[in-house]
Order: structure tokens, then sequence, then C-alpha cells
């Protein structure tokens, strides 16, 4: 997931149409009460974070991409409180706006009482100050699942593309993907520690790229996607920093005139953006 599988926060695509931002205002899923009972280090900027609780049980998620949302408690809160939907938002009872983040799950089958985060720490924000300092024990509540991402087998060719962020539902979707479907993958990474095994098709060629210093997050991922080769009838995902996935998007729907119908871009998480609410 959110994410960053891996934390991120979701926004919602401006290119969407009108009925899909009316089902996002919809009531979304009530919170569902877990427990913090594994935080591991995975690697010098990701930490993976399992949730266990009955609660759970009724929480699938079985598409690949999906996202849930996670209700983080403020520093120092002796008990987790659990906002209510009122309007278009979540609000805590004396009306203040709750930190909330979104994040991909992993896959979750019915019955299932356990789910994990992998979370990526970019600096400063919420997430990351809690990531740093959850233990095991401590309370957490999460609502959803969101929609996750129709794998199409009858496409020609898949072009996949993210950051750190982006690894978690990357894994998911390479894991639905059939075999012998070609597939291109460019995953933007600021430390080598990231980099790891994705599942590969046979026809699954996947190139690792370095964050450049000095240029914004993403720029180096947005360079590939926009340099590739894009046979008819290819389908696109990408997601991650949301200038750089903006810039990806208008590259392929006004200058190629990409379908859209062939192509999911999400914006995950915000270079700069102080992650204070």
């Amino acid at each position: 997931g959110i994410s960053p599988h891996i934390g991120h926060a979701v926004g919602i695509d401006p290119d969407a149409d009108t009925s899909i931002a009316q089902r996002v205002r919809r009531s979304p899923p009530p919170f569902r009460r877990a427990t913090v009972t594994v935080v591991e280090p995975v690697t010098s900027r990701l930490s993976r974070v399992m949730l266990t609780g009955p609660d759970l049980a009724g929480l699938v998620v079985t598409e690949p991409g999906a996202s849930i949302r996670l209700l983080l408690p403020p520093r120092g809160a002796a008990e987790l409180v659990i906002p209510t939907w009122r309007g278009n938002e979540f609000l805590l009872p004396d009306d203040a706006k709750p930190a909330i983040r979104t994040f991909t799950p992993s896959l979750m089958q019915p019955g299932s009482t356990s789910l994990h985060l992998d979370v990526v720490r970019h600096g400063r924000g919420v997430a990351s100050e809690w990531v740093e300092r959850v233990q095991v024990g401590d309370e957490a509540a999460v609502s959803g699942p969101g929609r996750g991402y129709t794998v199409d087998p009858t496409a020609s060719a898949y072009l996949i593309g993210g950051d750190e962020t982006a690894l978690p539902a990357i894994r998911q979707l390479l894991g639905f993907l059939p075999d012998g479907m070609p597939t291109r993958v460019f995953v933007e990474v600021a430390d080598d520690e990231a980099r790891g095994e994705l599942p590969r098709g046979s026809m699954t060629s996947v190139t690792w790229l370095d964050a450049t210093a000095g240029n914004p997050p993403g720029t180096a991922l947005a360079d590939a996607v926009i340099a590739a080769t894009v046979v008819p009838d290819t389908q696109v995902w990408v997601a991650g920093e949301a200038a750089a996935v903006q810039r990806i998007r208008r590259h392929l729907f006004t200058v190629r005139e990409f379908p859209r119908a062939h192509a999911t871009i999400r914006g995950y998480w915000k270079h700069g953006r102080a992650e204070t609410a």
C-alpha cells in the first residue's frame, strides 16, 4: 500500500471520472481495531508491521494493489480513539481530524486475522514518526479495503512503474500476471537495500533505477517510463510521488494520446508535504 505493502498516502486521481469520485465520497468501511504483534526493520528505510485481531476476520483483500486506511494515534496518547464518518470525512468526537494514512496491505483471505504493512520512512511525517516509535502491543485500527486492480489477461503487454512506496503493490501485480505476459518494470529506489526479488514471469524484465541526488524524487522513474516504447494494447500501471506521476500522466495522455482506459496512474505521496494532519 499503501503502500509505504509500502506505506503511502493515496490521492484521488484528478483524471478519474465523476462516478468514481462519488463512490469515494460514500461512507467507507468502519475502522477495525487490531494490535501490533510484529515490528521488524526490512531495510534502513522500510519497516514491516504486523497487525492482528479478531475484528480483522471480516477484512478480505483479494485484489492486488488494494488499499486500507490506517488510523495513527497521536504521540503519547493513552488510548486509540476511533473516529466516525460525518459528511465527507472521519472526525474525532471533539471534531478534530484524526491522522489517517493509506497503505497497501498484504492479501487477506476470509477468516484471516492478521495483515502486514510495509512502511517506508520518507523523513518527517506522522507515518514515519509512528513507525519509528510503534511497539508490539500498541493499538491500531484499519478501514477498508479500497478497490484493488483487475489484471487484464488479454493485454498485449504490461508496463509497470513505481518507487519504494509502490513495491508491495508491484509485487502483488506481478504475482497476478499470466506467465508469458511481456512485462517491463521500472522501480526507483533511494537506497540499494530496497532492491529485492520480484515475481517474474518468463517475459518479465525489471530495471532498478537509482534516485539521483539533486533531483526531485521520481525523476528517474518518470524519465524511464516516458522513454519506454509502448506497443498497442499495453496496460500501464504506475504509482509513486505525486509530481512525478503527474508528469507521466501528462506525457501519456497529452503527448502520446494514450488511451486513459489502459492506464492506472496513482500518486501515493507528495514530496515536501508537511504531514501534520
